[in-house]
């Protein structure tokens, strides 16, 4: 009888939990078991590998194996388990030598040549297997984005036999090295003095990337609203190592690959206005990461708001307080990070044209309040920042040269105050609590006066009265001032459109 141990991870969420990977090799009739809650994927894997070790010249012994995935009751998906397979069976026919298995974790999947195919999640299965202090030998295709982990130990291989000359030290593999640029590239990103006018809006977009406040523009079509949320994470601070990290976890695990072109780049996801509850949090039987997650510490860009689905919505409420997405199956649990920031937009009317200047508007009273009642008042609640976006005036339109700021000159405008923030608090003002609002907002004489007219006069609820002082906070910020004076309470005010109507 033989055994050998190796090891690898599963996928829950974007955790990867270790699972230890067992063949037994014993007399009997020839046979090929993998217990420990496989998946088909995964049951598959006998076949692959017994087809990759035949065509790579090994020998199979007619005996039977037994292959254990542990933990028993964590469920094991995909197939990157084929590498670890492959490998104990060698080891345990003494194919190859069993003092180095324990160095390493191990995924890949196999073709039927001995080729190592890529795999996905795998950038979240090398963080964790950084911090095991092995090394992670995985597909070659894999290697560029599982080397984003600084502290990792990476060995990419192109084939099982590389893999095996490896460990046989006929021709060990060189530890993969990063060539990626770190550096931030807000140059990709459209500028924002290409879009004419709209110096309000443009100032509000500024005061949302400052501090990570969600937005929503209300106005006619033809405004500017999309081409000024597509230009607005050339404006947002640049990212940190961490964040970053998360993001790419993000797309790993959805993508299959995180491309790493995109390094460092925040997300911007702009969903299509059909798109169910489940594309925006998550979900499957092997729960993936859906479009809140994927915009993770970057844009979730909502257009026509008002045409989404009430019920689609409504998935965004928990997520833009708590900042996470539990998802729930019979089968299993999965928690997703979603910090992402809101950017909305919509019509202000069925036509979209109230307010217009052409006067083209002929809705009723009743007819423009039934589609503003397809946004909850809750909803509504959670978005710090809600603007009017109007038609651009004939004058500025025709104009030849646009006369606003560039993205760069606001952006260092925006790191400044990030950093008074990060210096300050530790975090952005959109994340403070209620004690942290009680320590870093607070308000003088004038200034309590003025906002306790407006919560009388708008009728607002305890969640607005707290955002409206974090939206102050980052309007301080901006200037530079360390107190919070009336002027930033009467501006961050004007930003609660919707509860003056």
């Amino acid at each position: 009888m033989s055994l050998a141990v190796l090891y690898s991870r599963a996928l829950s969420g974007i955790q990867a939990p270790l699972v230890t990977v067992e063949i037994h090799i014993a007399n009997g009739l020839p046979s090929f078991t993998i217990v420990g809650l496989p998946d088909t994927e995964v049951k598959e894997s006998k076949d692959r590998v017994r087809a990759a070790l035949q065509n790579a010249h090994f020998k199979i012994p007619a005996q039977r194996i037994t292959v254990n995935l542990a933990p028993a009751d964590l469920p094991k998906e995909s197939g990157r388990f084929d590498l670890p397979i492959a490998l104990g069976i060698l080891a345990a026919t003494g194919q190859i030598p069993k003092d180095k298995l324990d160095r390493y974790e191990w995924a890949g999947e196999l073709a039927l040549t001995g080729e190592l195919r890529p795999i996905h999640g795998a950038l979240a299965m090398t963080y964790n297997a950084s911090q095991s202090g092995r090394g992670f030998i995985l597909p070659q295709q894999n290697a560029a984005e599982a080397a984003l982990v600084k502290n990792a130990t990476i060995y990419a291989a192109t084939s099982l036999l590389q893999v095996c000359a490896h460990l046989n030290g006929q021709q060990p593999l060189p530890i993969y090295r990063s060539a990626i640029d770190n550096e931030t590239a807000e140059s990709l990103y459209p500028d924002f003095d290409e879009v004419k006018g709209q110096a309000h809006t443009k100032r509000a977009l500024e005061i949302a990337a400052a501090g990570g406040h969600s937005l929503l523009m209300i106005g006619p079509p033809g405004t500017g609203k999309s081409m000024l949320a597509a230009r607005f994470p050339g404006i947002q601070p640049p990212m940190t190592e961490a964040e970053a990290l998360e993001s790419a976890a993000m797309q790993s695990l959805s993508f299959g690959r995180f491309d790493i072109a995109h390094w460092k780049r925040r997300p911007f996801r702009s969903p299509h206005h059909t798109a169910s509850g489940v594309a925006l949090v998550g979900g499957g039987s092997h729960p993936r990461p859906g479009e809140i997650s994927l915009a993770m510490h970057g844009v979730l860009f909502l257009d026509e708001l008002a045409e989404f689905d009430r019920k689609v919505l409504e998935v965004l409420r928990e997520p833009l307080e708590s900042g996470k997405i539990t998802i729930s199956r019979a089968a299993r649990q999965a928690e997703f990070p979603a910090q992402f920031q809101l950017i909305a937009a919509m019509n202000p009317c069925p036509c979209g044209y109230l307010g217009h200047p052409s006067g083209k508007c002929h809705c009723t009273p009743d007819q423009i309040a039934r589609y503003r009642g397809r946004i909850s008042g809750p909803l509504l609640d959670r978005i710090d920042m809600q603007i009017e976006v109007p038609a651009i005036p004939q004058d500025e339109l025709m104009r030849q040269r646009t006369t606003g700021e560039k993205s760069g000159v606001i952006r260092q405008r925006v790191e400044k105050a990030h950093q008074l923030q990060l210096n300050r608090q530790g975090k952005t003002n959109s994340r403070l609590s209620v004690k942290e609002i009680d320590a870093h907002c607070t308000l003088d004489a004038t200034s309590e006066t003025l906002l306790r007219q407006a919560i009388n006069r708008l009728n607002l609820s305890a969640r607005a009265y707290h955002r409206i002082l974090k939206v102050a906070r980052t309007i301080a910020d901006l200037s530079g001032a360390e107190k919070i004076t009336n002027q930033h309470i009467a501006e961050a005010i004007q930003y609660r459109r919707l509860d003056k109507q």
